[in-house]
């Protein structure tokens, strides 16, 4: 017997403007992974995408009165009751904004123990990319959320860029973020090659195999 409850992807968007680059990476981390699942599970996929800019006045008050307004008190839900959740905010003075911040301090501290987590972030410049390793894997860490091996940074250059000899474009690391997330909802092990479905990821070659071809002949 098939079970017909669906899978909850809530993915979180800290964009400000509209439209937005934010919002815009967030729906296609959401797209990778309703195609993942959809494509190996006999389950409805249910997708939900909370925008923080809509809820901000709800926020502050509830930081301050310590009562959620309904609509808040309804996104916090959806979110701890998610069977995974995409996070994504644009980078504010080299972190995540104050408006991510200020939702995610509103969620209980054992809410999300053992949620797969996919991070993201948007901004001007690659070089705030390692906001995803110095500044939202550490909150998430503390949430007691599992983070997925792939985040995914998007900065106004990588939009329609195909990637290098060197690096993956940005469609290539949506796909293999999507797909890690839907492999973690089912059970599987993200880390695991033997789970992907051919032609979403590119083979992972050894460090050491790639330091060898550096090496003279």
């Amino acid at each position: 017997m098939f079970a017909t409850e669906p899978l909850r992807i809530v993915a979180v968007s800290a964009g400000l403007s509209t439209p937005s680059s934010t919002r815009l990476l967030t729906d296609r981390l959401a797209a990778a992974t309703r195609e993942r699942l959809e494509a190996e599970q006999d389950r409805p996929v249910d997708v939900r995408v909370i925008e923080l800019r809509d809820l901000a006045a709800d926020i502050a008050g509830h930081l301050v009165s310590g009562f959620p307004p309904p609509a808040l008190e309804d996104a916090l839900s959806a979110v701890t009751e998610a069977d995974g959740l995409i996070a994504v905010t644009p980078v504010f003075t080299a972190s995540y904004s104050g408006l991510f911040k200020s939702f995610f301090d509103l969620v209980e501290n054992t809410a999300l123990t053992g949620k797969p987590v996919l991070i993201a972030a948007t901004g001007g410049t690659p070089r705030h990319s390692l906001v995803l390793e110095h500044a939202m894997r550490p909150l998430f860490a503390y949430l007691r959320a599992v983070t997925l091996p792939t985040s995914v940074y998007a900065a106004s250059e990588d939009w329609g860029a195909a990637g290098d000899a060197y690096a993956d474009g940005l469609p290539s690391r949506i796909r293999r973020a999507g797909g890690e997330l839907a492999v973690a909802v089912t059970g599987g092990r993200a880390v695991s090659g033997a789970t992907r479905a051919p032609g979403l990821d590119d083979e992972v070659v050894p460090f050491e195999q790639q330091l060898a071809a550096l090496r003279p002949a």
